[in-house]
């Protein structure tokens, strides 16, 4: 009487009508935290777990691309003494390293029998 058939049925249908609205958004989300967010946070861990890793004679390569060899690790500080060439030492901070460069192994070839 005072309702019109219009917004009856719009009323009873709204809560439908919600849900499917938001679905796509609530997909898109899921979405990007499986590609997005939770590679990325992945990714931060072991890079943090790297940094608190890293000893004395190790190879790294910091943010800027400059090599260099680990000569003092100090404990409970951010910072790290490097040498970048011989008798050039430099003090670096933790998190600007990218990454630990590994040694490669023998050429295991060369020792087997043809």
């Amino acid at each position: 009487m005072w309702i019109s058939p219009a917004y009856a049925q719009d009323a009873a249908g709204g809560t439908m009508a919600m849900v499917t609205q938001l679905a796509p958004l609530v997909l898109i989300f899921i979405v990007f935290y499986f590609l997005l967010i939770r590679p990325q946070q992945k990714k931060m861990k072991e890079h943090r777990t790297m940094l608190t890793a890293l000893k004395r004679g190790d190879k790294v390569v910091t943010a800027g691309g400059i090599v260099a060899t680990i000569t003092k690790v100090k404990e409970g500080s951010d910072e790290i003494e490097a040498e970048i060439a011989p008798n050039v030492r430099v003090l670096l901070v933790r998190g600007t390293i990218g990454s630990v460069i590994k040694p490669q192994a023998a050429n295991d070839e060369s020792g087997k029998a043809a």
